[in-house]
């Protein structure tokens, strides 16, 4: 497993896990950051934070910090 933060531009990923204070989790999972939902790397802000994720339908821009607490593993080729 990987850390959401260490995937470059274009990789997918599979959510695994939150470790994040419980109201941030909460919030995270509502928009879509719930265990096995597919999330995609898309773009990084010029000074390299925050990045933008592709998951269920949504573009959301995270922090470096926050998505360090968002543990992945990478998606197999042909499962998109």
């Amino acid at each position: 497993m990987k850390a959401l933060s260490e995937l470059n531009i274009g990789a997918m990923a599979v959510v695994e896990s939150l470790d994040l204070p419980e109201e941030v989790g909460h919030h995270l999972m509502h928009m879509g950051f719930t265990p096995d939902a597919r999330v995609v790397v898309l773009r990084r802000a010029p000074a390299g934070d925050p990045t933008v994720y592709a998951i269920d339908g949504f573009e959301i821009a995270l922090r470096r910090d926050t998505a360090r607490a968002i543990r992945v593993r990478l998606a197999e080729e042909g499962t998109r």
